[in-house]
């Protein structure tokens, strides 16, 4: 009797999106690894048997956990494509939360002993007793980014050029934004631009730069 051909499954390549011969960064290596071939444990006698066959095809499809495992991947492991819970897990890893509280904009009656938010009349409104404050929630873009900064600040080793390079990733293509050294136990970082309130929140709140002992740390913006 004539055995049926088998069919072929390249090497190299698996179900999912990721289905890559080589991957590069944001990709999964899970796609390299090819499939459990079902067709090994069909002997030649039964290769042309349409009932037995199907069957073996449909459980192989329903127990197959490379599509499963590929998402896995690209969805959680992976910071640089994990989005939603991946990501929260990512931030409880590094130690950075997705939620940040920030400052209104907006300017209350007051006297100068009261700070510098307050102002006279006709200049402000009367405080009414609420949240001076409000929270916000991280954007799955934004909030990676600062995963990725405060994992590069975890294993900083505190030198002007590392810092640096975290600033220039938090903030591209903003501007000039550099940490000075005032030699007196003092830094400031600077921005040549102008930080938005959530940006501010973020610099000054989820410790995302690098504060050595002892070193009092200002913030300089346009």
């Amino acid at each position: 009797m004539t055995q049926a051909p088998y069919p072929s499954y390249p090497t190299g390549t698996a179900p999912g999106a990721n289905a890559i011969g080589s991957f590069a960064i944001g990709q999964s290596p899970i796609g390299t690894i090819a499939p459990f071939n079902e067709w090994a444990t069909i002997i030649s006698q039964y290769a042309n048997s349409p009932i037995l066959t199907g069957m073996i095809e449909a459980f192989n499809a329903a127990v197959d956990p490379t599509q499963i495992i590929d998402n896995l991947y690209d969805m959680i492991w992976n910071v640089l494509t994990a989005t939603g819970y991946g990501l929260d897990v990512w931030g409880r890893i590094v130690n950075v939360n997705r939620a940040l509280v920030f400052s209104g904009s907006t300017t209350y009656i007051g006297w100068e002993e009261a700070g510098s938010s307050w102002t006279g009349f006709n200049q402000g409104i009367w405080f009414s007793g609420g949240g001076t404050t409000t929270n916000i929630l991280l954007q799955d873009s934004d909030f990676r980014r600062l995963i990725l900064a405060k994992a590069a600040t975890n294993i900083c080793n505190g030198s002007i050029p590392s810092i640096n390079s975290i600033l220039l990733n938090l903030f591209p293509l903003r501007g000039s934004c550099y940490v000075k050294d005032n030699l007196n136990m003092s830094m400031v970082y600077v921005f040549d631009f102008t930080l938005s309130p959530v940006e501010l929140a973020i610099i000054a709140q989820s410790g995302v730069l690098p504060n050595p002992a002892g070193v009092a740390v200002t913030i300089q913006q346009v």
